[in-house]
């Protein structure tokens, strides 16, 4: 498909993706997001020879495409993540974790391909006071679970990570895996991924956690959502765990069993 004949995504069939992915996933798409929603999806009209969104819409409302809808869903969900992203995070759980004295599991609840839930796990490997803790990474995106769950990463991103966690948690790639690293294996067999979308009513086998992190997830959902959201997963909580999110969100007016311990940091009560 040629670049000066790529097609514009219309009003219509914006809005029409809109209410596909609030029904998916109870993600609410601004128009901010339009140009991305077009960029990202043009691969699949690529893909199938497609002229135009209208006709990949008529693809995407047949009941029988499944995996084509779930596709969408994992290319329009997929956010920018990184090793100890909002550093300061890391730094509170680790002191927190310094004064446990029992098993442990944490929640990475838009774990996305696994930074974060690394993260953690390198974090309490260095601070924890028993070695009796897990970690269990959620998202809606099956590809980026799947990149989690390999823990392979451009050498870049290592960029990110403190030295001497990177040296003692992670291996260099030689040969084929050259410019590449990975996350060691006993950090690894301490996480594992699946699949959840925190619009529905949760696995009733999920949780209970001490720790949340539910970070830069909010800023996709209207208020009354976000408090549902927040409310679900406080279900899941143990009183006296901490509950983690984005600094540049809020629970300002939300009523709930919430106390402010840090900037973006509360206690379950």
């Amino acid at each position: 498909m040629p670049t000066a004949s790529l097609p514009k995504l219309s009003d219509g069939d914006f809005r029409h993706l809109q209410r596909m992915m609030l029904e998916a996933s109870g993600i609410r798409m601004a128009e901010q997001k339009r140009m991305l929603m077009a960029g990202r999806l043009m691969c699949r009209l690529r893909a199938l020879q497609l002229s135009s969104y209208g006709d990949y819409l008529k693809i995407l409302d047949d009941p029988e495409e499944k995996e084509e809808r779930r596709l969408v869903i994992d290319l329009l969900t997929t956010n920018e993540t990184y090793f100890f992203r909002e550093p300061q995070h890391f730094q509170v759980l680790g002191e927190w974790a310094a004064t446990q004295r029992r098993g442990l599991r944490l929640w990475s609840a838009a774990s996305s391909s696994g930074q974060e839930a690394y993260s953690m796990a390198m974090t309490l490997a260095e601070h924890a006071q028993s070695q009796d803790w897990s970690i269990f990474g959620s998202d809606l995106s099956r590809r980026v679970l799947d990149k989690a769950r390999h823990a392979t990463y451009p050498l870049e991103q290592a960029e990110h990570i403190p030295a001497e966690l990177l040296r003692r948690h992670c291996l260099r790639g030689v040969g084929a895996s050259d410019g590449l690293f990975r996350v060691a294996q006993p950090l690894r067999q301490k996480v594992r991924f699946d699949e959840v979308n925190l619009m529905r009513t949760l696995p009733r086998d999920l949780g209970p956690f001490d720790v949340i992190f539910l970070r830069n997830v909010l800023i996709y959902f209207a208020s009354d959502e976000k408090r549902a959201i927040v409310s679900r997963l406080l279900d899941r909580l143990r009183p006296g765990g901490l509950l983690f999110i984005g600094h540049a969100e809020s629970l300002h007016g939300f009523n709930l069993p919430l106390r402010a311990v840090r900037p973006s940091v509360f206690e379950r009560l």
